[in-house]
C-alpha cells in the first residue's frame, strides 16, 4: 500500500485508496483464507484508516455509508463489502454519483451499464442536472447534524436547475480543509457555534492549513469572531465560492466586520427555503453564460439572411454538391450560430451593450480585474492593444528582451523608446530565465540619474515564461513604485490564465497582486513603513536602493494590465484571449485611448464562436477550475516522480528542477526540487510565498542531451512522428512538456511508456554498436551537454537610433521603417561575410527582427548592433523556423550610408 508520503495531494491519496481498497477486497473474496488473506485484511484495515480521515469532507459515499462498510469488514461480510466498495469506486471514477443515487446494498437493483460518463454522448450529459456539494459548518451533535442535513435536503425540488448534497463539519479548520480538499463544494453555510480546531491530524490535510494560515493569527480570535473570520478566509483561499453567514449577533456588530465575499447574512435564520433558494441563485450567477446562451437562442430563430456571410445558417453548404463533407464534419450548429449581424439578441464586440458586455463583466469577476475585454485574435493582439493605448511616441518602456515578438511590434507601433532588460541566462540548457529585480531597479535608477524618469511609462514582463519561471509580482511592483510611483505594469500572462484558480499560484498573478496592493496602500501600516524607510535609507542613494527591499509610498498609483491566452491554458477556441485591467487611472486617463486601440486591432467581424467559448470557459473555471488545475498539477508531479525514479530513464533523461532553472540567489527558501527520490515531496507553498522566482510545477522540462538527439530532433522525429506526442517548445538539449486542465493520468502513463521504450531502444543500439559508433554517440552527447555557446545579452542599439550615450533606450520604430527602403539595406551571409565585416571594424546593424520560433522572441531587433555572441548563438540554433532570416540571402542589415556613416570607398576598394 502506498503511504501518505507517496502522494502529492490528499485528493490523489483518496482516489488511489478507494482504487486500492476495491482491488484488495476483490482479492480477499477470491482467496478468503491463507497467508494472502491475512495480508489483504491488514491492507484493507490500513485503507479504511486512511480514508476515515478524508471521507468526512465528501458527500459521497458519506460518513454513514463509509462506517457501514467498515462494519461489514469488522463482521467479515467480505462479499457484501466487496460489492459496496466496487460500487463506490466505480461511481467515483466515472462520476456516476453526480447523476443519480448509487445504491450500495446488494439487494438494491442498479444498472451499471452507463456508469462511465465518458461513454455518454455530449447531448445526454448536457441534459443531466449539474451536481455540486455545500459545506455546512456547525458544531452540532450527530443527531442534530442529521436533522440539519435533512432539513436542507427537504427543500430541494425536482424542477431545481441544479442538484446538491451537503457535507457537515464542526470547526473553522475543518471548513478550510474541506474547501481546499473537496472540489465539489460550491457554497459554504456558516452557522453559529462552530469551533476552531480540527480533530484530524493527518499531515497531508494539515498541509492545507499551512497554506491558509501562514500569516493569519486565528488562535487569537474570540469564538464569536469565528464565523466572520471564516467568511474572510474563504474569500482569500477560494474567492469563487459563495459563503452564507447565519448569526445571532446584532446588525451593527456584523456591519463593521470584514466578511470577504459573503453573499448574504441571515439573522437567527432557520428558514431553509430561503437558504436553499439563495444557494441555487448563487451557483446560477456563475453558471450563467450570457453570450453563449444568446447565441444558442439565435441559432433557433427562423431568419431570412440578407447580410454578408453565405455560410450563415449553413445555406452555402447545404445547397452545395461539393462541400457536404465540411457540413458532416462540423455538424449543423456551428453554422446555425454563424452570422455577421449584431441584432437578434446578439451584441457587438466593439461596442458591447448586451450579452457580450455582461459576459465580460462576469469574466472580470472571475479573474479579479476591474475591467475585462475579450479578444478573438490572440494575445499577440491583446499586447498591441495595451501598448498602443498606454504608450505615446518617445515614452520610455522597460521591456523584457526575451518577451513575445508581439510586444516588440507594439513598440514599433507606439513609437516608444525601448530599454531592453536582460534575463539571467541558462547557457547549459540554451534558454533564458527571467529579469531579476536588481536589473529592473538598476535601469530605473540610471534613467532617474539622467533626468529621464518622467519619460518612463511602463514595465513589461512575461509571467510566467515559456519555461515556467514565475515572478514575485507583488514585490516587483512594490519596489518599482518606490522609485516611480506612477509606473504602469503590463504582465504578459499568456501561459498563466489558469493560475487564478489555485491558492498557491493566485498570489503571483497580476490581478491578485494589484488588488492586494490597492488594499495595502490604504492602510496606516504602509504609510508607517514608508516613513520608516525614508528615515532609514537615503532615497537618492542608488546603492542603498539597490541593496534594500523597498516599500511603495502610500500615494503610489496601482496601474496593472494582464493579457492572457485563455485558449492556451483554459477552455476556449484557438485565439480566444482576454485583457484584464486593474488601473486606478483607467477611467480618467486611459479609457478613451484604450477603446481607440481596441478598435484599431479588433476585427469588425469577430468570430462569435470564439466569444462564446470564452464565455463558457469562464463558467467552467468559476465552477470547476479549482478541481481541474489541481489535477493538472498532480499530473505534472506524477510525471516528475515517475521519470526521476525510473532506473532506465535516469540514464538518458533528467527532469530539470527549480534548482537547475533558478539560481540559488533567487531562491530564498532554499527549495531545490518539488520532488526528490530520497526526501519525497516538497510543499510548494514555502517557495511560492518567499522566493524571487519560482517554477511552475505544471511544466516539466526534460533534458534530452543524453540521448544524442538535440531538442528539435527529439521533438519531431521521435515524439511526434513515432509516438504522436505533441509538444510546443524545445531548446538545444531540452524539451518542454506542458500539462493542462485536459491532461489525464492516462496521458502521463503513455508518455512514460514511450520514454521507457526510447531508453530501452537506445540501450540496445549502444550494446550492438561498434567502437566507432559508440565514440560518435558519446561525442554527440558531449556536444549537446557541454559544448554549448553562451547565451548573448542584448548588445545595444546603434547610436543612430539612440537619444544619447548615457542611457540605453533606442528608437525601434525609426529603425523598423528605415528598412522599408531597400536601398538602405544589404544582405550579409551568416557564414563568412558578417564575420569579415565585424573583423574589419564595421558596426553591423540588423534591419529586421530575427525571431526563432518557438519560443517566439527576437534575438535581433531593428537597429540593434550584431555581436559575435549573437552570431554564435544563431549558428547553434536547432529550430527549423526563424522569422526574419532568409538563408538564401543572409542577414538583412543596414548599409553604412543609411546610418549616416561615411566610408572611404577607395580604401575599401583597395582592400
Amino acid at each position: 500500500m502506498k503511504t501518505v508520503s507517496d502522494h502529492y495531494s490528499a485528493v490523489q491519496m483518496r482516489s488511489d485508496s478507494w482504487s486500492g481498497l476495491q482491488q484488495t477486497t476483490s482479492e480477499l473474496v477470491r482467496k478468503p483464507t491463507g497467508k494472502s488473506a491475512a495480508e489483504n485484511m491488514k491492507l484493507i484495515s490500513d485503507y479504511f484508516d486512511a480514508l476515515s480521515v478524508t471521507e468526512e469532507y465528501w458527500a459521497f459515499p458519506g460518513v454513514h455509508a463509509f462506517d457501514a462498510m467498515r462494519r461489514l469488514f469488522d463482521h467479515k461480510k467480505f462479499e457484501d463489502l466487496e460489492f459496496s466498495v466496487r460500487r463506490v469506486a466505480r461511481a467515483l471514477s466515472s462520476g456516476a454519483y453526480r447523476r443519480r443515487s448509487i445504491p450500495l446494498d446488494r439487494e438494491d437493483k442498479d444498472s451499471e451499464e452507463h456508469d462511465d460518463e465518458a461513454l455518454l454522448s455530449p447531448e445526454a450529459r448536457a441534459l443531466s442536472k449539474p451536481y455540486f456539494e455545500i459545506l455546512v459548518v456547525d458544531s452540532l451533535g450527530e443527531q442534530q447534524s442529521r436533522w440539519l442535513r435533512k432539513s436542507i435536503h427537504d427543500m430541494r425540488r425536482t424542477d431545481d436547475a441544479f442538484h446538491y448534497e451537503s457535507v457537515v463539519v464542526s470547526s473553522l479548520e475543518d471548513a478550510l480543509i474541506g474547501i481546499l480538499f473537496n472540489h465539489n463544494i460550491q457554497a459554504v453555510v456558516i452557522r453559529p457555534g462552530l469551533t476552531l480546531k480540527s480533530k484530524n491530524a493527518l499531515p497531508i490535510l494539515k498541509k492545507f492549513l499551512a497554506r491558509v494560515g501562514e500569516d493569519e493569527d486565528v488562535d487569537a480570535l474570540k469564538p464569536e469572531e469565528y464565523g466572520p473570520e471564516l467568511c474572510r478566509l474563504i474569500a482569500k483561499v477560494r474567492p469563487e465560492l459563495d459563503a452564507y453567514l447565519i448569526t445571532d449577533r446584532s446588525v451593527e456588530e456584523i456591519a463593521g466586520m470584514e466578511l470577504g465575499l459573503c453573499r448574504r447574512v441571515f439573522y437567527n435564520q432557520e428558514d431553509f427555503t430561503e437558504l436553499h433558494l439563495n444557494i441555487l441563485r448563487g451557483v446560477q450567477s456563475r453558471y450563467s453564460t450570457p453570450f453563449f446562451s444568446a447565441l444558442k437562442e439565435y441559432s433557433k430563430q427562423p431568419t431570412g439572411v440578407f447580410h454578408a456571410m453565405p455560410i450563415s445558417r449553413g445555406k452555402s453548404i447545404s445547397r452545395s454538391h461539393w462541400i457536404q463533407d465540411m457540413g458532416a464534419f462540423y455538424g449543423p450548429n456551428i453554422f446555425m450560430a454563424e452570422t455577421s449581424a449584431t441584432s437578434g439578441g446578439l451584441d457587438s464586440l466593439l461596442e458591447p451593450t448586451g450579452p457580450i458586455k455582461k459576459a465580460q463583466e462576469l469574466a472580470s469577476r472571475a479573474f479579479g480585474s476591474r475591467q475585462t475585454f475579450f479578444a478573438t485574435n490572440g494575445t499577440s493582439t491583446c499586447n498591441k492593444v495595451v501598448v498602443q493605448a498606454l504608450v505615446k511616441p518617445d515614452d520610455i518602456v522597460l521591456v523584457d528582451r526575451d518577451c513575445h515578438k508581439s510586444h516588440h511590434y507594439g513598440m514599433v507601433l507606439s513609437g516608444a523608446k525601448v530599454v531592453y532588460l536582460d534575463s539571467y541566462p541558462l547557457s547549459e540548457y540554451s534558454m533564458y530565465g527571467a529579469v531579476p529585480i536588481r536589473e529592473i531597479k538598476h535601469q530605473l535608477l540610471a534613467l532617474r540619474d539622467a533626468g529621464k524618469l518622467d519619460q518612463v511609462r511602463m514595465l513589461l514582463l512575461t509571467n510566467c515564461t515559456f519555461d515556467g519561471i514565475v515572478y514575485d509580482v507583488e514585490r516587483v511592483m512594490e519596489e518599482c513604485l518606490a522609485i516611480k510611483p506612477d509606473l504602469i505594469f503590463l504582465w504578459d500572462e499568456a501561459w498563466f490564465a489558469f493560475a487564478r484558480f489555485t491558492p498557491t499560484y493566485r498570489q503571483r498573478t497580476g490581478m491578485n497582486a494589484a488588488n492586494n496592493l490597492r488594499a495595502k496602500l490604504r492602510t496606516p501600516e504602509v504609510e508607517a513603513a514608508w516613513d520608516e524607510q525614508v528615515k532609514r535609507i537615503d532615497m537618492n542613494d542608488n546603492k542603498a536602493l539597490m541593496e534594500n527591499r523597498l516599500v511603495p509610498p502610500p500615494h503610489a498609483r496601482v496601474r496593472v494590465y494582464s493579457t492572457q491566452s485563455t485558449h492556451k491554458t483554459l477552455t476556449s477556441l484557438r485565439q480566444g484571449s482576454m485583457i484584464h485591467v486593474n488601473d486606478q487611472d483607467f477611467k480618467g486617463e486611459v479609457e478613451q485611448s484604450f477603446h481607440e486601440a481596441y478598435m484599431t486591432h479588433t476585427s469588425t467581424s469577430p468570430n462569435y464562436q470564439i466569444i462564446a467559448s470564452l464565455d463558457v470557459g469562464r463558467r467552467q473555471v468559476e465552477l470547476e477550475g479549482y478541481e481541474f488545475v489541481q489535477r493538472q498539477i498532480e499530473a505534472a508531479m506524477s510525471m516528475r516522480k515517475a521519470i526521476s525514479t525510473h532506473p532506465v530513464l535516469q540514464k538518458y533523461f533528467t527532469v530539470l528542477a527549480a534548482g537547475d532553472i533558478i539560481p540559488e540567489e533567487f531562491r530564498e527558501s532554499g527549495v531545490e526540487s518539488y520532488y526528490d527520490p530520497e526526501q519525497g515531496w516538497t510543499d510548494m507553498w514555502e517557495c511560492w510565498s518567499r522566493d524571487e522566482f519560482v517554477l511552475d510545477a505544471s511544466r516539466v522540462t526534460l533534458a534530452v542531451g543524453g540521448t544524442g538527439w538535440d531538442g528539435d530532433t527529439f521533438k519531431t522525429k521521435i515524439l511526434m512522428d513515432k509516438y504522436g506526442i505533441q509538444i510546443n517548445k524545445t531548446s538545444r538539449n531540452t524539451v518542454l512538456f506542458m500539462t493542462n486542465i485536459g491532461t489525464t493520468r492516462s496521458s502521463v502513463a503513455y508518455l512514460i511508456e514511450a520514454l521507457v521504450e526510447i531508453a530501452n531502444e537506445l540501450n540496445d543500439l549502444y550494446d550492438d554498436a561498434s567502437k566507432m559508433e559508440r565514440l560518435s554517440f558519446e561525442k554527440r552527447v558531449k556536444t549537446l551537454n557541454e559544448d554549448l555557446p553562451p547565451l548573448p545579452d542584448f548588445s545595444r542599439f546603434h547610436s543612430s537610433f539612440r537619444t544619447d550615450d548615457v542611457t540605453p533606450e533606442g528608437d525601434i520604430r525609426r529603425a523598423f521603417f528605415l528598412s522599408y527602403d531597400e536601398d538602405n539595406c544589404d544582405y550579409l551571409s551568416l557564414e563568412g561575410e558578417v564575420d569579415a565585416a565585424i573583423k574589419a571594424g564595421r558596426e553591423v546593424v540588423s534591419a529586421s527582427f530575427i525571431i526563432p520560433y518557438p519560443p517566439g522572441f527576437p534575438i535581433l531587433v531593428p537597429g540593434q548592433v550584431v555581436s559575435t555572441e549573437i552570431l554564435a548563438f544563431m549558428r547553434a540554433l536547432d529550430v527549423s523556423e526563424i522569422h526574419g532570416y532568409r538563408p538564401d540571402l543572409g542577414l538583412r542589415v543596414f548599409t553604412d550610408e543609411s546610418l549616416g556613416i561615411k566610408t572611404n570607398t577607395k580604401k575599401v576598394a583597395a582592400e
